[in-house]
């Protein structure tokens, strides 16, 4: 098993947020302290918005962007579902297809918002870039991206107490809330773990798992 704690990495960051990235993929120019992604996925980062940050309006051609949000409020503008706000336990997908998006992420709050970003490079393009937008609901597993005909796929576990998931094949998971035993070990919050099948129970009340597998 391989583990990556958060609190091991330099923060950084641009505009209104800051950052660990605990996923750079070598392809995007990761270095010998983050992980590569498994199958498309490129990038993971464990951030937050600074009191009244923003990411300021921005473009993105052939990544397909994943936020997780965890605490706090985010208003989302752009050219997908332009004005809506954002909330804990929502995942937001901005595909960008053949032609791309514009967005801007704003918390208009003065307490940080935290949130999970992860871009993965897209396996079947489409022509028209396109939004989902996911509630996430205690005790379920959501299925946040991809399907049989995509090789990389995010799931967001909200797990209760002594909750259990299994899983073969390789896998990276992170542990956004809570704690878990994972293949024998005990993995606090804000971990990331890489391994070559999954047998997770669920140690806390609220345990909130991020689970990257590819077929």
């Amino acid at each position: 098993m391989k583990i990556l704690k958060k609190d091991t990495l330099k923060e950084g960051g641009f505009a209104g947020i800051r950052e660990h990235r605990l996923i750079v993929d070598k392809s995007i120019g990761g270095r010998s302290d983050t992980f590569d992604g498994l199958g498309n996925l490129v990038y993971l980062a464990d951030a937050y918005f600074e009191p009244f940050g923003q990411t300021n309006m921005h473009s993105h051609k052939n990544i397909d962007v994943i936020s997780v949000f965890l605490e706090g409020d985010v208003d989302h503008e752009g050219s997908l579902n332009h004005k809506v706000t954002l909330k804990q336990n929502q995942v937001q997908v901005q595909k960008s297809g053949k032609v791309g998006f514009i967005h801007n992420e704003i918390n208009p709050n003065e307490k940080k918002s935290h949130i999970i970003q992860i871009w993965v490079i897209p396996q079947d393009v489409k022509d028209e870039s396109t939004y989902e937008l996911y509630d996430l609901k205690q005790g379920n597993i959501t299925t946040i991206y991809g399907s049989d005909d995509i090789n990389t796929h995010l799931e967001v576990a909200s797990l209760n107490k002594n909750q259990k998931i299994s899983k073969d094949g390789k896998f990276q998971l992170y542990i956004t809330k809570g704690k878990a035993k994972i293949n024998g070990v005990i993995i606090d919050q804000f971990t990331l773990i890489e391994d070559t099948s999954l047998e997770l129970e669920a140690l806390s009340d609220i345990t909130q798992v991020i689970i990257i597998s590819k077929k």
